[in-house]
């Protein structure tokens, strides 16, 4: 089946693996010459970068997985908000969130693929990204042999072509992947995070505005508050906790429902007729006056 072929997390390696350390990374990362990046393979003039569980998808993979074969929702909800409001680091969270799923790991794919969905709009997104060279990077703290898997039942071929920076998997001492209480997750790194994504956006912000592309991001939760400051443009799913955060955070960002808003949003700006700043301007006025009437 589709999903077994995506079990071998080590053929996903970090874009760091020479070292755990975040501040080495960041180091490291400075120092990278823009043909190293891989999406500025192709000079692009934008790049759009994106969590994966409940903002390409309708529902939270993760959280599927918890809710369902772990803990369950009151718990996980717990998790949540203790991370918001800076009592839990979400590496801590996410920990007791995998932890509590002892189901194979073959059989939580085949779980997911037959309950994930796409956002409806997202494939008209990205065909429209590829079509007008703006590489499309998937940041998450899910786990890379989930997302490949679910990328390509979803989307076909092309989901083998988008970047992926996540965590993996691998099997407990002395088990297989694939039997009851067998796997753990692996961290991309060591920060509280367990994946700082800022650390994979700030080599593209350090390059000479003459290459700088323009850099958008789009999520949802709690995993994506590492990356909320770092672009020029945020997408924060409305109603969710993102929200929350870049209020209380005073960062700027623009909702959306779902990705038809995002792909307008963008088309205005990569065609001139409008920017970054407008965007975000205009997103905080709308929130604002949204939430005054209530």
């Amino acid at each position: 089946m589709l999903y077994t072929l995506y079990l071998k997390g080590d053929i996903f390696p970090s874009s760091n693996p020479n070292s755990n350390n975040p501040t080495e990374q960041i180091a490291t990362s400075l120092k990278m010459a823009p043909s190293t990046l891989p999406a500025m393979k192709t000079n692009p003039k934008f790049i759009f970068f994106s969590d994966f569980d409940g903002t390409i998808t309708t529902r939270d993979s993760n959280d599927f997985l918890t809710d369902n074969l772990g803990y369950g929702e009151k718990l996980r909800k717990q998790g949540n908000q203790d991370v918001l409001h800076e009592r839990m680091s979400f590496r801590d969270s996410f920990q007791g969130m995998m932890d509590s799923v002892k189901t194979p790991y073959d059989k939580c794919i085949q779980t997911l693929v037959e309950n994930i969905k796409l956002d409806p709009h997202f494939k008209e997104f990205y065909d429209w990204a590829r079509q007008n060279n703006i590489p499309v990077v998937i940041l998450s703290s899910g786990m890379v042999p989930i997302i490949r898997g679910l990328l390509v039942h979803l989307l076909g071929p092309v989901g083998e072509e988008i970047e992926i920076v996540s965590n993996d998997v691998a099997p407990r001492d002395g088990k297989s992947i694939n039997e009851e209480g067998g796997w753990q997750i692996i961290f991309h790194d060591d920060s509280h995070f367990g994946h700082d994504k800022s650390l994979e956006i700030r080599p593209y912000q350090q390059l000479p505005d003459s290459e700088r592309p323009v850099m958008f991001y789009a999520g949802d939760g709690v995993s994506d508050l590492s990356a909320a400051k770092e672009t020029d443009l945020l997408f924060a799913k409305k109603h969710h906790d993102l929200v929350t955060y870049c209020v209380k955070q005073d960062v700027p960002f623009t909702e959306f429902e779902d990705w038809s808003s995002i792909l307008a949003t963008v088309k205005k700006i990569a065609a001139g007729e409008t920017d970054v700043k407008k965007v975000a301007a205009e997103g905080h006025e709308a929130f604002k006056k949204e939430n005054s009437k209530n």
